[in-house]
């Protein structure tokens, strides 16, 4: 959730960077405009060509309906000539016939060398003498790279890459699927909407508050006996006389909330082995400042309530909820300097790490030590399996079941689970991708070859792609693969639930909450021990040589940064619950969390605003 989370506020957001302009761009005619479509392309390319057929075919059924245009995106390190071919279409474009090239370039089968450029020339009735001197002088090269630099910029890495209606379209190339993107059925639309959604920085973070805000309402309504009531409902697993019967609040912060803490896992993990946390210079700063943002403000908390009945609450203004601080975060924009996203993305990976520590050392019920063996035993037998380098998920799935169970009547947090089950995923180095692109293009071909018989056809057909299912399943480790599939279900769906189920705080404001030495232990750590311990440990960290400030972060940018990391609310609310068992006390702690996360998130966005003025 957290570094996942930060690479969709840094990556691209398959916009068209440059809208079609035609006055430059070349454009097919069109009477009645209903769908753009943009491809940037390389004329050497065997894909591109490939594709053209399905373009050209796409284009003579809507007709007058459909606006094409062509962009150039030639890569010279695997198609030498491609910038040549590039600039003589510009060329022919300069006298009037860039279709007519476009289309003899693609349909051409030899290499597209000066010669054959010039006999294409040629057939097309172009002067000659004037074409070579435009490709001799190299007179539109400036032009095709202002393409190149477009692509780059639209997040088009590859060639060909379409863009519909300025959305680039990720989907496969054949003629069926390119019609549907343009087409748009109902089902289509939805996909594209949920994935624009997804993609928005803050999206996580708008769940979160929904959730929130949902919950807060309803338990401030008529209907708020309701509330309780759905979230204390029993619901029971039984098998044969045996059962597990916990309310419905229960399985989600102790159920649900082990997947979460697994995706933290598998980030953790990924981050540890290649990430922002793999090399020990690199990661002095964010783990130096995720730690001074851990002691201060239970330090402060325990000076206010040391001794007192909420003493056992030290552990709730510790945390940073990374969904609502990277969400804060990209709603500053483009002004934010990258290394400022790196460092809040792994000064969370490590601030989620002390999290856990936390809450598996000093908020654990009594101990059961035969559900620890057990638990102890399972979690060997799932590192068996990484040595036995099993990767199907399946036997992880099973035995992540059972430890969870074991880990739930042990005594300690049941999410921890999670934790240990991530860190046995397997992964493995990335494969030789030369050996598996041969692979796919002979499976491929292999379905060209005449079989004899209808089953035969059958067959081979589902060989065909249960190979290439294989190869793409090399190209992520099982690790990979389970983040990247978990992630959505982590941010999208058990945190907004997490929310849900524990936000509905009814709002008595009375003096005795507010001013209660928890209340103000919670709020003093969030707004102020947590900024202040990530910046005094961050500056030891810098003066004593171990790490460095990027060039592009000064004092009060970072320290704008470490406010925002006093947003502790579902983290705070979920530490809490473990924390305190008197109903009270937990509603008073949770309504504390929220006050102070939502002083320390506005605090720190107005300071980084001021510190990062716009256009910078």
């Amino acid at each position: 959730m957290t570094f996942t989370k930060m690479r969709c506020m840094t990556s691209s957001a398959g916009r068209l960077d440059r809208p079609i302009d035609p006055a430059r761009d070349h454009v097919s005619e069109a009477d009645a405009v209903a769908v753009e479509l943009v491809e940037y392309g390389d004329y050497e390319c065997p894909h591109c060509r490939a594709a053209h057929n399905g373009v050209r075919n796409t284009r003579e059924r809507l007709g007058g309906r459909l606006r094409y245009v062509f962009r150039h995106l030639p890569n010279a390190k695997l198609h030498p000539r491609a910038e040549l071919a590039a600039e003589a279409a510009e060329a022919a474009a300069a006298q009037g016939k860039f279709w007519e090239m476009h289309d003899a370039l693609f349909t051409e089968q030899r290499p597209l060398d000066r010669n054959v450029l010039l006999e294409i020339a040629a057939s097309l009735g172009l002067d000659i003498e004037r074409f070579v001197a435009d490709i001799d002088d190299h007179r539109f090269a400036e032009r095709v790279q202002e393409d190149l630099e477009s692509a780059i910029l639209s997040g088009a890495h590859g060639t060909p890459t379409f863009f519909v209606n300025g959305r680039r379209y990720d989907g496969a190339w054949d003629e069926d699927a390119l019609r549907e993107a343009i087409d748009e059925p109902f089902g289509f639309r939805v996909r594209r909407l949920s994935q624009d959604f997804v993609a928005l920085p803050a999206s996580g973070g708008a769940m979160l508050l929904a959730g929130t805000l949902i919950a807060m309402l309803w338990a401030n309504s008529p209907w708020a006996h309701f509330y309780e009531e759905l979230w204390e409902t029993e619901l029971s697993l039984r098998l044969g006389s045996s059962a597990m019967v916990l309310p419905l609040r229960e399985w989600i912060n102790q159920g649900l909330m082990a997947i979460f803490f697994f995706v933290i896992g598998l980030e953790v993990k990924r981050e540890l082995a290649v990430g922002e946390l793999a090399s020990r210079r690199r990661a002095a700063l964010p783990v130096g400042a995720a730690l001074g943002g851990l002691i201060v403000p239970a330090a402060i908390y325990a000076l206010a309530n040391g001794g007192g009945p909420a003493a056992h609450g030290w552990g709730i203004p510790m945390s940073t909820d990374t969904a609502f601080a990277l969400g804060l975060l990209a709603l500053l924009g483009s002004r934010i300097p990258f290394s400022l996203k790196i460092f809040v993305a792994a000064l969370a990976i490590a601030d989620d790490v002390g999290a856990i520590l936390v809450i598996t050392v000093f908020y654990a019920a009594d101990l059961s030590s035969a559900a620890l063996a057990i638990a102890a035993c399972l979690y060997f037998a799932a590192c068996a399996l990484n040595r036995a380098r099993v990767y199907r998920a399946l036997p992880y799935a099973l035995l992540g079941i059972c430890l969870w169970v074991a880990v739930l009547y042990s005594g300690i947090h049941a999410t921890i689970a999670g934790v240990l089950l991530a860190m046995v995923i397997p992964t493995r180095s990335p494969p030789a991708t030369s050996g598996l692109l041969d692979q796919s293009i002979g499976a491929f071909r292999s379905l060209e070859a005449p079989l004899q018989a209808r089953r035969q056809d059958e067959s081979h057909y589902q060989t065909v792609v249960r190979t290439l299912e294989t190869v793409v399943e090399r190209l992520l480790s099982p690790a990979q693969r389970l983040e990247r599939d978990l992630q959505p279900w982590s941010s999208y769906f058990v945190l907004p639930l997490l929310a849900l189920a524990n936000a509905g705080i009814p709002l008595r404001l009375s003096p005795e909450v507010l001013l209660s030495p928890m209340s103000l232990g919670i709020a003093a750590g969030l707004i102020v021990g947590k900024p202040l311990g990530i910046v005094l440990a961050s500056w030891a960290v810098v003066k004593a040589g171990i790490g460095d400030l990027p060039p592009d972060i000064d004092w009060r940018t970072l320290t704008g940064a470490a406010c925002l990391c006093g947003v502790g609310f579902t983290m705070s609310i979920f530490i809490a619950t473990a924390a305190f068992a008197d109903p009270e006390m937990l509603m008073s702690a949770k309504l504390s969390v929220i006050a102070a996360s939502v002083i320390a998130g506005t605090l720190g966005w107005v300071l980084l605003r001021r510190a990062i003025p716009a256009g910078s």
